[in-house]
């Protein structure tokens, strides 16, 4: 097969475009004037394949401003060059793109009756997670998907972290734990056993609906009771969680287990602070061995505002890398999606806040088994 050449389109490039886009599309054609403006906009990326010296595909690529995601806008290949992988092709050059301009996500919609194209995607491990109704001109339906593209190289300054997913809807607060101690220690039970006991110890009763979460109260006592270190910042004093419920005597129960977790944590050395744990602090951290476990809110990740627990592995310039315990299957995630997950610092700092008013930062530190 003659050689693919792959590179940055120039204005030289127009005509060609142009002609490719008017044989590829009846409809939301990209006008010349468009081309031209993607070409000289240095953000964005429109990669062009040659064969045969001729123009056979593009791929653009928008590079969003505001985020760490890369969205394939149109990919286009000359019906006499398919069939040749130049799809592919021009895909892996646009995550590689992105990947250098350090975007975690790439995304992309297609027409959702466009079989060959979302076999290729899924293909090139590409998940779906959205529908836009009404999408194109015609008023077809697009289907969302998106990959993660961006990954964590291990550096050796840092504990390496095992993955261990939760089990159930409300156990991310032990599924968190159980990883920061496993990184800790090898004999260290890792299954849902351990994980259902860890529930039973720190849970706070009552929080949103359903079972309660875990609070970092009870969360750092089961690390002691294991035999590790711990400390736990809070940015609040009091029952945490009041406001998710509304009955009053669900209120009094909260706080009768706060001040049992508060007598609790009087027989430890468990350290108590009543401040959040910044960037700073959790770099500090790790680099001494430790493992921090991070309350954060999901709405920056799923629109959700369900409080949520994280296990922190990394950190570096731009990145805090995060193991998210939640899989979820039915949206066809896999551990490579929530493994050393990479969240931008200032994204994080938003993230790591749970609550509109006096918003809550909590976080547990783990360190090293106590001596004997």
């Amino acid at each position: 097969m003659p050689d693919v050449v792959l590179r940055h389109a120039t204005v030289d490039d127009l005509d060609a475009l142009v002609r490719l886009e008017n044989r590829s599309f009846d409809e939301d054609r990209i006008s010349r004037r468009s081309f031209r403006r993607f070409i000289e906009q240095p953000r964005d990326r429109l990669i062009v394949a040659e064969l045969d010296g001729e123009l056979a595909g593009y791929c653009l690529v928008l590079m969003n401003a505001a985020t760490r995601l890369a969205r394939i806008y149109s990919i286009a290949v000359s019906p006499a060059a398919r069939g040749r992988g130049l799809g592919e092709q021009l895909i892996r050059a646009a995550e590689r793109d992105a990947v250098e301009a350090d975007r975690i996500v790439m995304r992309l919609e297609v027409r959702e009756d466009n079989a060959g194209a979302i076999a290729l995607y899924r293909r090139l491990g590409y998940r779906q997670f959205g529908t836009y109704r009404d999408y194109y001109e015609d008023h077809g339906d697009a289907l969302r998907f998106e990959r993660r593209i961006l990954f964590y190289e291990p550096s050796r300054a840092f504990t390496p972290v095992p993955f261990y997913p939760q089990t159930t809807e409300f156990t991310c607060g032990p599924a968190a734990l159980i990883m920061a101690m496993a990184a800790l220690d090898e004999d260290q039970p890792v299954n849902t056993l351990e994980e259902l006991r860890i529930w039973r110890e720190a849970t706070t009763i009552f929080m949103l609906a359903g079972h309660g979460g875990c609070g970092p109260h009870g969360l750092a006592l089961s690390a002691w009771k294991r035999g590790f270190e711990a400390s736990a910042w809070i940015s609040q004093e009091g029952a945490l969680f009041k406001d998710t419920v509304r009955n009053d005597d669900k209120k009094r129960v909260l706080e009768l287990v706060h001040e049992g977790f508060l007598h609790d944590i009087g027989g430890t050395g468990i350290a108590l602070h009543h401040d959040p744990l910044t960037l700073e602090g959790i770099e500090a951290a790790l680099l001494d061995g430790r493992i921090p476990i991070i309350l954060i809110s999901t709405w920056q990740l799923n629109r959700s505002r369900v409080p949520h627990w994280v296990t922190v592995c990394a950190i570096d310039d731009q990145f805090i890398y995060l193991h998210d315990p939640e899989i979820d299957v039915e949206m066809g995630e896999t551990v490579a999606d929530k493994q050393y997950f990479p969240v931008d610092k200032r994204v994080f700092s938003r993230m790591s806040r749970y609550g509109r008013n006096q918003p809550l930062q909590a976080a547990v530190i783990v360190g090293p088994r106590r001596p004997a």
